[in-house]
C-alpha cells in the first residue's frame, strides 16, 4: 500500500481512492518512540487510580463519536456500519473494564519467608510496539492498549496500511482523554520498517495480531533482541455439530460466526464438521441461513454482508475456493467473482472437503463456509484436531460429557459450547500451536507486559 512513502486508502465497496497518509521516515519513527519513552518514565509513577481516569474518558469519547468512528471503519475497510459501531462500543467496554479492574489485577503480593517480609510487585516494561490488523482496526488496538497503559506502559501503534485514518483517530482519542503527550503514538509506516522498530532499545515488548508468516517474522526479530512478544495469529477454527444438537440454532450461530466482517475474522467458524446422522438436515439449515446474507451498501445499518477489505484478499480467497474444487470439493453456493466495482464476494459453501485441500488446511479469510461430514464424534474430533492452528473451536451438543471430551482433546485457546467463539474483555484470549502464544484480555492480558520485582525486607 505504501507508494512513494504514502499510504493510499481505497474504499473497498467502490474501489475508489479516498485518501492518502504520509509515512514516517526513519527520523520521524525514532522521534515518536523517544517521545513515548519519555512519557513512560512519568506514567509508570502515576497511581493506577489516575490512569483509570484517562481510560474512562476514552470510553466516553468513543461512545460520543461511535457513528463518526464507525463511518471511518466502514469507508476504510468495508465493515457494515452496524458492525463498525458495535466495534466502537466494544472498545469503550474494554476501556471501562480495565479502568475498574486494573488496581486489583496489579496489586502486590505479600508474604513472609524466614521471618523476612516479601513483596512481589508488577512493574511495566516500557514502550510496547503494537502491530495491529485491519479487520478490527479500533478493537484490536484498544484491547492491547487498554491493559498496557493501565499497567503503566506506553505504546507505539503500527496500524494496517489500508486503515491509517483509524490509527490516527485512536491516537487522537488517547490524547484528548488526557494521556501525557507521547504516551500513545501512531506509527504510519511500512511493515518493512518493523525490524528496525523492534531493534530500537527503547521498545521493550511487541504484540502482533496477523497471519502466521508475519507472526513468525516478528517473533524472530523480537527474540533476537530479547523483547517480550505476544502473538495472536491465524486460525482454522473447527465447529462440531453432534447428533443431539439443535440444528436450526447451530446453523444460525455457525452462519453468524462465518459471515461477521465478511468472514474476515481469525476466530470465525471456518471448518464446520457435522456428524453423518444429522449431516443432511443440518446442511439444509446452514444453506438457508447463508442464502439470507445479501451483499449491500455497507454504509446502511441493515447491511449484512459488505465487501472484502482489499483486492488481494479477494483474489487469494477465490483461488483457495477453486483450487479446493479442482481437488474434489463440491460447490454448493456462491463461488463466483462478482463483476463491477469494489471487492465483493458472495456467501459461499464448499462440501466434500478433505485434508490436502486449501479449504481444509489453510486459513480461509472470507465468507466461505467449509462443510465437512464426519462418521461420528471420534471422527469429528480427529478432523477438528487435524490442523496446525489452535485458536478457537466450538461444539454444538446437549451432552456435556461429549462436549468435555472435545474440550480435552482439541488443542485451542478458546472453546465455545452451543455458541460461537468471540472475544470478551473479561476472558483471556489467544491460541496455541501456529495460532501463536501469549494472551490478551482478562487478568492475563494486563500481566503480559509487566515484569515481577521481588522485594525482600529483613528485620532490623
Amino acid at each position: 500500500m505504501g507508494i512513494n512513502n504514502v499510504l493510499t486508502v481505497i474504499n473497498p465497496a467502490t474501489g475508489e481512492k479516498i485518501g492518502e497518509h504520509r509515512q514516517l521516515d526513519a527520523a520521524g519513527i525514532s522521534d515518536r518512540i523517544e517521545s513515548a519513552h519519555d512519557a513512560f518514565l512519568d506514567w509508570r509513577t502515576v497511581p493506577v487510580s489516575i490512569r483509570s481516569r484517562v481510560l474512562r474518558r476514552c470510553a466516553t469519547i468513543l461512545l460520543e463519536r461511535k457513528t463518526q468512528y464507525g463511518d471511518r471503519i466502514t469507508s476504510e475497510m468495508g465493515k457494515p456500519m452496524a458492525q463498525a459501531v458495535a466495534e466502537i462500543e466494544k472498545c469503550a467496554w474494554v476501556c471501562g473494564y480495565y479502568a475498574d479492574q486494573a488496581e486489583e489485577f496489579l496489586a502486590a503480593e505479600n508474604t513472609m519467608v524466614d521471618g523476612r517480609d516479601v513483596e512481589v510487585i508488577m512493574c511495566p516494561l516500557g514502550v510496547i510496539y503494537a502491530i495491529m490488523p485491519w479487520n478490527f482496526p479500533f478493537w484490536q488496538a484498544f484491547r492491547a492498549l487498554a491493559p498496557a497503559l493501565m499497567a503503566g506502559n506506553a505504546m507505539a501503534l503500527k496500524g494496517a496500511p489500508n486503515v491509517p485514518g483509524c490509527s490516527a483517530d485512536i491516537a487522537s482519542v488517547i490524547a484528548e482523554a488526557g494521556a501525557p503527550c507521547g504516551l500513545f503514538v501512531d506509527l504510519p509506516i511500512d511493515i518493512r520498517d518493523s525490524p528496525s522498530v523492534i531493534a530500537n532499545p527503547l521498545i521493550r515488548g511487541v504484540t502482533i495480531t496477523a497471519g502466521e508468516s508475519a507472526g513468525r517474522a516478528v517473533a524472530a526479530d523480537a527474540g533476537a533482541h530479547l523483547k517480550k512478544c505476544v502473538l495472536e495469529l491465524g486460525g482454522s477454527d473447527p465447529y462440531i455439530v453432534l447428533d443431539d444438537a439443535d440444528l436450526q440454532m447451530s446453523a444460525k450461530k455457525c452462519a453468524i460466526s462465518r459471515m461477521l466482517c465478511a468472514g474476515q475474522v481469525c476466530i470465525a467458524a471456518k471448518r464446520i464438521i457435522a456428524v453423518d446422522e444429522i449431516y443432511e438436515p443440518f446442511k439444509k439449515h446452514l444453506l438457508g441461513e447463508l442464502k439470507s446474507y445479501e451483499m449491500s451498501d455497507p454504509t446502511k445499518l441493515d447491511c449484512q454482508l459488505g465487501p472484502l477489505a482489499r483486492e488481494d484478499i479477494r483474489t487469494r480467497l477465490h483461488a483457495q475456493v477453486h483450487r479446493s474444487i479442482d481437488l474434489g470439493a463440491d460447490l454448493l453456493l456462491g463461488g463466483s467473482m462478482p463483476t463491477g466495482d469494489g471487492w465483493w464476494y458472495p456467501p459461499t459453501v464448499l462440501e466434500n472437503v478433505h485434508p490436502g485441500m486449501p479449504a481444509f488446511d489453510e486459513e480461509i479469510f472470507g465468507p466461505v463456509a467449509v462443510l465437512i461430514r464426519a462418521d461420528d464424534i471420534n471422527h469429528a474430533i480427529a478432523l477438528a484436531g487435524n490442523t496446525k492452528f489452535g485458536l478457537g473451536a466450538a461444539i454444538f451438543s446437549t451432552d456435556m460429557d461429549r462436549s468435555q471430551r472435545a474440550i480435552a482433546e482439541i488443542e485451542v485457546g478458546c472453546f465455545a459450547i452451543n455458541d460461537y467463539v468471540r472475544s470478551d474483555p473479561r476472558i483471556p484470549f489467544g491460541g496455541t500451536k501456529a495460532s501463536g502464544y501469549g494472551r490478551e484480555l482478562g487478568r492475563a492480558g494486563i500481566h503480559e507486559f509487566t515484569y515481577l520485582k521481588s522485594v525482600v525486607t529483613s528485620p532490623d
